[in-house]
């Protein structure tokens, strides 16, 4: 031990000593000891006690274990595991609550179990065209779309919705013979199309026109609305929104133009298709068939026109510019006379035909242009202003061909009151 102290000691002193700039550095010899157990030593007197306490705790252990397998054993003569029956019971229990629950003012509906791929897979596949076409089914998402569908009597087949409270905003009546299925609202969120979805999403078999009920018809005027082309998926949901608020007879779309069931076009129509018949997918041999026998043709012919004044004799008129190759294949453009959109053009049952913005109006639509001796109306604006969208176009003719069609309504009125119209 006084050698350790002095090893110690010495190490210390080395480590403050200093010579000529140089630090000596210490070393520290650490030793460590491995010691061992030591036996405890029992008196020969108290050994004896000691033993028989060690014999008492084991004799009590082998005691405690007999006992609960004898335990073991006898429980399944007594109707089955403590554990089968106490999972038995609140299982049943909760199948009662669960059946009481999963009803709404007496119509029933299901809840989606955890993996649940329903709602993925009808969303996904209603969102192909072709699949649209040839199952015949589609998609409405929020609660005024579906309301609308349901009041014109469309065949509702499943709907999906995130709480009961959401259901209850439905007529319930009508959604008898569907499927109802309660999701989680992430669900619904996840392959929503909106930003804030309304938590509720339904599948309908493709509506046809003919047999749906349409509540506005009172309001209407022998206007019918021909688009022709139209690509765009919002301009397409404007322009029918536009239709059915100008009260318009129908609307008629060519082949080429986006499906009306697509949906953005159904967000941008805002109901519009059940509030008119739309006929889709139209040749222009089978358009007339859908018009009047009396009816006129207008093209609205927004993309070549100049406006140099105010005047109207100065306003100046580009001819009709097809990218077609009628020419080419000796084939004689049409004539058809312009007009100013304000000017008097709706004077009988009148059809108006909107040109997409990528190809503009068919040789087909003007043809019929031509042969209902229609026009080419013209919406005029300040120089150097690009021509307006087909959706602006179609809502400031198809108002204007409204106002002209009532006005003319009630001057026949007028004169019949006097006896001058039968």
């Amino acid at each position: 031990m006084s050698s350790m102290i002095c090893l110690a000691s010495r190490e210390h002193r080395a480590f403050l000593i200093r010579g000529n700039d140089v630090v000596v550095a210490s070393k520290r010899y650490v030793r460590g000891l491995r010691r061992k157990p030591v036996n405890v030593l029992i008196p020969e007197d108290k050994a004896e006690q000691v033993v028989r306490k060690e014999r008492k705790k084991k004799k009590k252990g082998e005691d405690d274990e007999a006992e609960a397998a004898a335990a073991a054993a006898e429980r399944p003569k007594h109707g089955g595991f403590v554990k089968g029956k106490t999972e038995e019971q609140p299982t049943a229990k909760h199948a009662h609550l669960s059946a009481g629950r999963d009803q709404v003012d007496g119509l029933r509906f299901e809840r989606a179990f955890p993996g649940d791929k329903r709602l993925a897979r009808l969303v996904s596949i209603s969102r192909s065209r072709t699949f649209r076409e040839h199952q015949g089914k589609i998609l409405l998402e929020g609660r005024r779309l579906i309301c609308d569908a349901l009041v014109a009597g469309a065949n509702p087949q499943m709907v999906f919705f995130s709480t009961v409270d959401r259901l209850r905003e439905l007529p319930l009546d009508k959604l008898r013979r569907a499927t109802l299925v309660k999701v989680k609202f992430e669900d619904i969120k996840l392959w929503s199309d909106v930003v804030a979805p309304q938590g509720v999403i339904a599948i309908f078999s493709r509506p046809d026109s003919s047999r749906l009920n349409f509540a506005n018809t009172g309001h209407s005027v022998p206007l019918s609305l021909i688009c022709d082309n139209v690509r765009d998926p919002g301009n397409l949901g404007t322009i029918l929104r536009c239709a059915a608020a100008a009260g318009c007879n129908n609307v008629l779309l060519t082949k080429g133009c986006v499906d009306t069931w697509e949906p953005k076009v159904l967000r941008a129509a805002m109901g519009a298709h059940f509030r008119l018949p739309i006929y889709p997918n139209l040749d222009w041999d089978v358009i007339e068939n859908h018009l009047p026998k009396s009816v006129t043709v207008h093209v609205a012919d927004n993309y070549g026109w100049i406006s140099t004044s105010h005047s109207q004799s100065n306003v100046c008129y580009e001819d009709y510019d097809s990218d077609s190759d009628c020419e080419a294949e000796g084939l004689s453009l049409p004539r058809v006379d312009a007009k100013l959109y304000h000017e008097s053009w709706a004077q009988s049952p009148t059809a108006l035909v909107i040109g997409g913005e990528t190809h503009g109006l068919s040789i087909e639509s003007v043809q019929l242009a031509e042969k209902t001796a229609g026009h080419r109306l013209f919406i005029p604006v300040v120089p150097g202003v690009d021509s307006l969208n087909s959706a602006m176009a179609a809502s400031i003719l198809l108002f204007e061909g409204r106002k002209q069609l009532l006005r003319l309504r009630q001057s026949r009125k007028w004169n019949s009151a006097e006896g001058q119209f039968s």
